[in-house]
């Protein structure tokens, strides 16, 4: 097992920075950014010449790239969903010359009008069948990382999605964090769905028992994001598990700790998860 990082952070930095970085704080593994017009992974520029850049600078500082995440909740826009099948191919295809065997992608927002679990068995298998089809033809695996906002909610919904979308190269860019300050059971379905854990995020959750116990669970402010070792999250257990379940890929770190600079969370982090690994 690796420890990695997503590179959403440094957005407005060259690849190259987020690189050098990562070499810098001893981070091996990188899932990348992509979007049209950015700065990290761009799907509609990536030539022959950018390709061969890339993977020279990954070699020059012993990296590697985990997944390429194209994070959008349009599709299940029924406006919008032509637009990101479009994209996801193009991020897969990219995905492809660059040797990455994972693209990260979300399940989005309920369709207007509609629940998560309709969402889910009538609007997602369409909208994500021609996506799998060439991911599936290119050896790639799609990854849904499962925040809570999106349809993918409790674990009720990750059943839920793989009853209607079988397919096997569909699974979860899993994330615990997302389930802890729900009450679920973090750690379930790391067994529960260990065929289908293509990529996990490293994102911890620090819950203020005491301020929950004045303010009540639908008040703001009683729980947040922070970087693995500064919340709830036991990761020796978490990693235990991902061991015992067959998973030996990457900790990525999703930094989203307003408490910590940049550069500081991606270092902690780092250092705290490289002991499980």
């Amino acid at each position: 097992m690796k420890v990695g990082m997503l590179t959403a952070p440094f957005a407005k930095e060259s690849l190259e920075v987020v690189l050098d970085f990562a070499e810098s704080a001893s981070i091996p593994c990188l899932e990348v950014v992509t979007q049209p017009g950015g700065k990290h992974i761009d799907p509609d520029k990536l030539t022959a010449k950018r390709v061969k850049a890339i993977l020279d600078a990954l070699d020059e500082r012993m990296l590697e790239i985990s997944s390429l995440a194209y994070y959008t909740c349009d599709i299940t826009n029924p406006k919008l969903v032509g637009k990101v099948q479009a994209q996801a191919k193009k991020t897969i295809d990219a995905a492809v010359k660059l040797g990455v065997p994972v693209v990260c992608m979300l399940s989005g927002f309920p369709a207007e009008g509609m629940s998560k679990m309709d969402t889910i068995r009538k609007v997602l298998p369409k909208a994500f069948k021609p996506i799998l089809a060439h991911a599936r033809k290119n050896k790639v695996n799609i990854a849904l990382e499962n925040w809570f906002q999106t349809c993918l909610q409790g674990i009720d919904t990750f059943e839920a999605l793989f009853e209607a979308i079988p397919d096997a190269n569909f699974g979860l860019n899993y994330d615990p964090s997302h389930l802890y300050h729900q009450e679920c059971d973090h750690l379930l379905p790391v067994s529960m769905f260990k065929d289908r854990v293509f990529h996990t995020h490293a994102k911890d959750t620090l819950v203020d028992k005491a301020k929950r116990a004045r303010t009540g669970i639908y008040a703001n402010g009683w729980w947040r994001y922070v970087i693995p070792g500064f919340g709830n999250i036991n990761w020796g257990e978490y990693v235990s598990h991902l061991r015992a379940n067959g998973y030996d890929g990457v900790l990525s770190i999703e930094h989203e700790d307003g408490t910590q600079t940049r550069e500081e969370g991606f270092m902690r982090g780092a250092w705290y998860l490289e002991q499980f690994c």
